[in-house]
C-alpha cells in the first residue's frame, strides 16, 4: 500500500530546498579562489542536489550580490560565511547585500568556533610536523570587534585541550593584538623551544603568508578544503534553516 498521498512529495521538497551560498572573503592571491571553490565541491559532493553557489565580500568574482542577482526569483538562499568569527563583515557587510538584493536569505554563524575547526587544525599541524609538547600560535585575521577575539580565545582553548593541554596563544595579522611575531617571542620567553603556527584562516592570502613566515619553527596550511570543513558548512546551513530569521526584503527601485 503507498501511504504517501503525493509520491512526488520528496522529490519536490528536494527541488526546493533553498541555496547554500558560501560567502568567501575574497582574496589576490589566486589560490585562495581555487581553495574556495574546491570546498565548494566537497560541500556538493555530500550533498547531492542541493544548489551550492560562491560569492565574494570583495576582490574576486563573482561578488556576493552577483550570486545573489542569478538566483532565479522567488528562490531562498542560506548564507553560509567562510569566516571563522564574528566580526564587521558578519554582522554588517554580508546583511547589507542580502538586504539590497531583493532575495529570502537566512544568513548563517560563522564557521568558528567549532570542534570541525579544531579537527581541521589538527591535521594541519599534524601535517606540518607538529609533535607532542611543541607550543602553538593560533594565528587569525583579527579584528576591532570584541566578540571576534572571544570566538578565537574560545577555538583557541579547543585546541589546547585537543592537543593535550599545550599552550595555544591567539594571535593575529591586524587590528587586534598579541600580534603572531608578539605570541611567537613571548611563548619563546617561557622557555618552549619550538613554536608551531596554526594557520587560522579559510584558504590562502596575503595574512595567512604572513603569519607563516613570522614562524621560527613551523607552520601549518590553511584549513582549505578539508572534509570537516565542509561538514562544518553543511552543518551551519541546517541550523540557519532551523533557527535564522528568513529576512524578506525588496531590492530598491531604480
Amino acid at each position: 500500500m503507498n501511504l504517501n498521498p503525493n509520491p512526488n512529495r520528496n522529490a519536490s521538497h528536494h527541488r526546493t530546498r533553498p541555496a547554500l551560498v558560501l560567502v568567501a572573503h575574497g582574496s589576490r592571491d589566486p589560490r585562495a579562489l581555487e581553495t574556495v571553490s574546491a570546498l565548494a565541491d566537497r560541500v556538493r559532493a555530500l550533498r547531492p542536489g542541493l544548489p551550492v553557489r560562491l560569492g565574494h565580500i570583495e576582490l574576486n568574482a563573482p561578488l556576493l550580490p552577483d550570486t545573489l542577482a542569478a538566483l532565479g526569483d522567488g528562490e531562498e538562499a542560506v548564507l553560509v560565511p567562510l569566516l571563522l568569527s564574528r566580526g564587521y563583515h558578519v554582522k554588517h557587510d554580508i546583511p547589507e547585500m542580502a538586504a539590497a538584493s531583493g532575495v529570502r536569505t537566512r544568513l548563517a554563524a560563522p564557521l568558528g568556533p567549532h570542534p570541525l575547526l579544531v579537527e581541521t587544525l589538527v591535521t594541519r599541524l599534524t601535517e606540518a610536523g607538529w609533535t607532542h609538547g611543541d607550543a602553538v600560535v593560533l594565528a587569525a585575521a583579527g579584528s576591532r570587534d570584541p566578540e571576534a577575539a572571544v570566538d578565537t580565545g574560545r577555538t583557541a582553548a579547543l585546541l589546547s585541550a585537543r592537543l593535550g593541554g599545550v599552550p595555544v596563544v591567539p594571535a593575529y595579522a591586524s587590528a587586534a593584538r598579541p600580534t603572531v611575531p608578539e605570541a611567537v617571542r613571548s611563548l619563546r620567553a617561557r622557555g618552549h623551544r619550538r613554536v608551531a603556527v596554526a594557520s587560522y584562516f579559510t584558504a590562502p592570502g596575503r595574512f595567512a603568508t604572513e603569519s607563516a613566515q613570522a614562524s621560527p619553527d613551523l607552520a601549518a596550511a590553511p584549513l582549505g578544503p578539508h572534509p570537516a570543513m565542509a561538514h562544518l558548512v553543511l552543518h551551519r546551513y541546517d541550523e540557519a534553516r532551523r533557527t535564522a530569521p528568513l529576512k524578506r526584503t525588496l531590492a530598491p527601485l531604480t
